[in-house]
């Protein structure tokens, strides 16, 4: 049965502008496209919301509300039938014109890049729809990205962070739980507060994963998540809040027995970080991260790893080789007996590369 909200039911963010003084916020074309996100790809209401604030933002350009200095029209004067009409004629050139609106109001790089992501798909959905019949970003390039290697947390670190909450009360244990199911799984958080009982095994040491587009996937726990699960499920029966609860087949419960949202994973891992003394920029997705950059440096494959963690692509999973290229050359230091010969300086060395570089005969011994 599909239980899937409507857009129209979908609140857009705080942060994120009306659109024509409208109840409502968005034109028909962009409530068909978000309708078509929620209802046929299964998007999450979040990821819904975030492609709705972009798409109201440049209704709001094309209206001439914002970014355009001559411009001089009050909020709600253009009516949605003729903001979808110049949304149906834009060219590149407009396009280009937002994007410097974009870079005037000093947006980085990255949210340029995912408004442009969303412009792209909603008029790929245009042109499915046949309302047009070219896209206006074909010839608009995506501004190259600055590479930013996510955070990882070494083995003494997660160590600390898993033992901060202990197992004192049912709380406490479902925190210890839940942390050691993100480390364990590498799963995101928003598919750790969607678990079902059903979704567990334990004997086999297996959780069933509803991923981004209900793909769902099969991914192992370690012996310690079993542990820490165990422990939570054997105080949850004693907790009559919990095992009573309207949402009893979710796995994580919060006090009064509702299921846990993903910022109320995000404040608990906040309080467990200052216990633990532990850097508090620390996110929740840096425990994925972390289970992804320790087991490539213990051997698995790049593949396996991409279907851990539930990656479409595998050039997504390949930031993380980034992370174990350091790791590498530093176990090639320790372990070759050549590396610190003293003969030619490894080029990889810090402050041993040349000004300018340096060339050996092939004759050369």
């Amino acid at each position: 049965m599909n239980t899937a909200t409507p857009v129209d039911q979908i609140s857009a963010p705080v942060e994120s502008p009306t659109l024509a003084g409208s109840e409502k916020k968005f034109t028909e074309q962009i409530r068909q496209f978000l309708d078509y996100l929620k209802l046929e790809k299964h998007f999450s209401d979040y990821t819904v919301r975030s492609y709705g604030a972009d798409l109201i933002q440049f209704a709001q350009f094309l209206a001439g509300e914002i970014g355009q200095a001559h411009a001089n029209v009050a909020p709600g004067t253009m009516q949605e039938m003729a903001i979808d009409e110049r949304i149906v004629k834009c060219e590149a050139i407009t396009i280009r014109e937002f994007l410097a609106y974009l870079y005037a109001q000093n947006y980085t790089k990255s949210t340029t890049a995912r408004k442009l992501a969303t412009l792209r798909s909603f008029y790929k959905f245009l042109i499915r729809r046949q309302l047009i019949a070219s896209n206006p970003l074909s010839a608009i390039r995506t501004p190259k990205q600055e590479k930013r290697l996510p955070k990882c947390l070494d083995l003494e670190q997660i160590q600390r962070l898993l033992d901060a909450p202990g197992d004192a009360d049912v709380l406490c244990a479902r925190d210890r739980a839940m942390l050691e199911v993100l480390y364990s799984s590498g799963i995101r958080v928003s598919e750790l507060v969607e678990l079902e009982i059903g979704d567990i095994d334990l004997q086999e040491g297996v959780l069933r994963v509803r991923g981004k587009g209900r793909k769902d996937r099969l991914t192992p726990i370690g012996s310690q998540a079993i542990k820490a699960l165990q422990r939570y499920f054997e105080m949850r029966q004693t907790d009559p809040r919990m095992a009573h609860s309207p949402r009893a087949e979710r796995v994580f419960l919060n006090k009064h027995g509702q299921s846990l949202s993903t910022r109320s994973v995000r404040r608990k891992l906040d309080k467990y970080l200052v216990s633990a003394g532990l850097d508090p920029g620390i996110s929740p997705h840096t425990l994925r991260h972390s289970f992804a950059t320790h087991l490539l440096n213990n051997g698995a494959d790049l593949r396996s790893v991409q279907e851990l963690l539930g990656h479409q692509s595998l050039s997504t999973t390949q930031i993380y080789t980034h992370l174990t290229t350091a790791r590498m050359k530093q176990a090639y230091d320790q372990a070759h007996p050549r590396a610190h010969s003293g003969t030619i300086p490894h080029p990889a060395s810090p402050g041993n590369a040349p000004s300018t570089p340096t060339y050996y005969s092939a004759k050369a011994g």
